[in-house]
């Protein structure tokens, strides 16, 4: 299980300021809220100007960000990273709301190490809640709106002297009382299918109703080691399955985690972020991108969504008519399904429409119209 549902001003200045402290990806940052269709995504690839504090006692430091103001006004909040985390090191993620009034705690959204040990774990932190908002293992729901945030990285050095290398950090930002209209399709893509490897999760026993995730990451790592002729990235999938496992989930299902592993592989970029339509899922299709994306799974198949079942499927392409093909890893026979597009969009929505999105770190990118990427 992977999914989990959801338990209008110009940009400010202090957002033009990230962009002078190693923020990417804020091309669109003059949007306004109702532009912005509910989502945004800020992404840093710098932290040098952020501001560094040793840890008492400890082979460790903390970078916090300047106050990263948003164009919307949101309540959800996922953070991603991509890292180099050597034996003995690891980091910790912490976010919290700075305004409108009142400030919050810190509110943990994992910690994360490629080699967990006692010291540096890998695993996200229950039992958070408060009265102004919740951690759902790699979600922070806010009870009211926020348009100001903060962001604290822990670094933890190994005993031999190694340090953690935070390569990227992402931060998708979500309004989710909002339902975005629908967009024009961008039939660019209809008709086009990218070559995914097709992999199933139902071969392993262990992994017949929870190792979705992992599958769907090891189809977009195949689909990269064939476009780049890196067969390193061809991962089987009970070995991503515990590199990305969260013994807090517990199993295999944090969103950050596995886009986090994905990230860790040199030349990667990988992270969480919320869109807004099916048409950008057509943009991604149309620069040469599959996209996982987290939906119910009762809802894609038309089904009554009578439980939780959150599931992960790669988007592969369109048929001529607009349906939506992908690669579906629960299924042992006829991985590549069709589905129409209105059952995709119904069965996305349950996650925020949640994405991840895996790609070379240069890859061009489709145009960014609303800051969702």
């Amino acid at each position: 299980m992977t999914s989990r549902p959801p338990v209008a001003t110009r940009s400010r200045p202090a957002a033009r300021v990230l962009l002078l402290l190693g923020a990417v990806g804020l091309g669109v940052a003059a949007l306004g809220a109702a532009e912005r269709r509910g989502c945004q995504f800020l992404g840093w690839e710098h932290f040098d100007q952020w501001s560094r504090e040793p840890v008492s006692g400890r082979a460790a430091w903390t970078r916090t960000s300047p106050p990263v103001v948003a164009d919307l006004d949101w309540n959800e909040a996922v953070l991603s990273w991509n890292a180099e985390t050597p034996p003995g090191t690891g980091l910790q993620f912490e976010i919290r709301r700075l305004a409108p009034p009142p400030q919050t705690g810190w509110y943990h959204l994992g910690h994360w190490a490629a080699a967990p040990t006692p010291s540096c774990p890998r695993e996200s932190v229950p039992g958070q809640r408060d009265n102004h908002g919740a951690v759902h293992t790699d979600t922070l729901v806010l009870s009211a709106p926020a348009r100001s945030a903060q962001i604290r990285v822990t670094f933890t050095g190994g005993p031999d002297g190694a340090k953690p290398r935070l390569k990227f950090l992402g931060l998708s930002l979500r309004d989710n009382r909002l339902t975005p209209a629908p967009l024009p399709p961008n039939r660019t893509a209809w008709g086009r299918e990218l070559a995914v490897p097709e992999r199933t999760q139902v071969i392993y026993p262990e992994g017949v109703s929870a190792w979705c995730s992992p599958t769907s990451l090891t189809m977009l790592l195949a689909f990269w080691a064939a476009e780049l002729n890196r067969p390193e990235l061809i991962l089987e999938v009970p070995d991503v399955a515990r590199a990305v496992n969260d013994p807090q989930w517990p199993g295999t299902g944090n969103w950050s985690f596995n886009v986090a592993f994905a990230g860790s592989l040199p030349g990667l970029r990988a992270y969480v972020t919320r869109l807004s339509d099916v048409a950008e899922l057509e943009d991604w299709v149309a620069a040469g991108v599959p996209v996982a994306v987290s939906v119910s799974y009762n809802l894609l198949r038309g089904q009554p969504r009578d439980r939780d079942d959150g599931h992960l499927v790669v988007v592969r392409g369109f048929t001529p008519e607009g349906a939506v093909v992908v690669n579906d890893p629960g299924t042992g026979r006829e991985i590549r399904r069709v589905f129409p597009r209105e059952a995709l969009a119904r069965a996305w929505a349950v996650s925020g429409r949640t994405v991840y999105l895996v790609h070379p770190e240069r890859h061009p990118r489709p145009a960014d119209r609303f800051g969702h990427w």
